[in-house]
């Protein structure tokens, strides 16, 4: 009799739990486009927001907010350099059939104390759980390798980043983290995500927040140019070399 009251009262709290009902997040950033100029050195971007816990009761327990903005993906090819008689030469090669343009992600304490190595494996959460395709096939160990060596690119370039403890958490309720963007940013529409985390889970995960980066003025149309109109585009670069080139040498020749 007391084993099935215990058995009825674990199916009871489970029951309960999965019915409890989970914090909603209201997250929002400094800013929804950013154009790319002939001046543009990068850009700061503030990811906020506000956690509003359920009949607004803030939990006993500490949350953790980590907030994730990855860029467009797209094909890349990666190559190893190899020293050959002195020369360095492209040895292999891996082409991912996709890979994001940008990641960068900043969490309230380090990953590895908030989340275990699954729960990073599934959300993508730090640069060494990236997730990426090869096109072909490929044994682990040189997979490995060369997301390694496209991830520490990509960060040198300041494309990736990994940032703990840069979350502020005001209250259990309110966080802001900020984030860099390079000069060297590609275009495209990024997804700001964040998620809250409490006691090793992922209880809330959102994703609503997109960020636009465009190139505007001339340095569109230089864009335009050379995506759409590659040919006009590469005559009317010799013809401007040779321009220059010819009012160089009447120029020093006046001299």
């Amino acid at each position: 009799m007391r084993a099935i009251t215990l058995i009825a009262a674990l199916l009871f709290a489970q029951a309960a739990s999965a019915q409890e009902p989970v914090p909603q997040l209201v997250p929002d950033v400094s800013q929804r486009d950013i154009n790319i100029q002939s001046r543009f050195t990068g850009a700061e971007l503030l990811l906020f927001g506000a956690i509003l816990f359920p009949r607004g009761v803030v939990p006993d327990e500490q949350v953790d907010v980590a907030v994730v903005l990855r860029g467009p993906t797209r094909p890349i090819i990666v190559r190893e350099k190899q020293k050959v008689a002195g020369i360095w030469v492209n040895a292999q090669s891996v082409d991912f059939r996709s890979a994001p343009t940008y990641y960068a992600i900043a969490a309230s304490r380090p990953l590895d104390k908030i989340v275990d190595a699954k729960t990073a494996a599934i959300y993508e959460l730090g640069l060494d759980q990236l997730q990426l395709s090869p096109s072909g096939e490929i044994n682990t160990g040189e997979l490995r390798r060369f997301t390694r060596g496209l991830v520490d690119l990509n960060n040198r370039d300041g494309l990736y980043g990994e940032s703990s403890g840069s979350v502020d958490i005001t209250g259990q309720v309110l966080y802001r983290a900020r984030l860099k963007i390079p000069s060297s940013v590609p275009e495209g529409n990024y997804v700001a995500e964040t998620l809250l985390i409490r006691n090793g889970r992922v209880i809330v995960a959102d994703d609503s927040v997109t960020v636009s980066i465009s190139k505007t003025g001339f340095e569109r149309f230089i864009t335009i140019m050379a995506q759409r109109y590659s040919l006009l585009y590469g005559a009317l670069a010799v013809m401007l070399s040779l321009l220059l080139g010819w009012l160089a040498g009447w120029a020093f020749g006046r001299q």
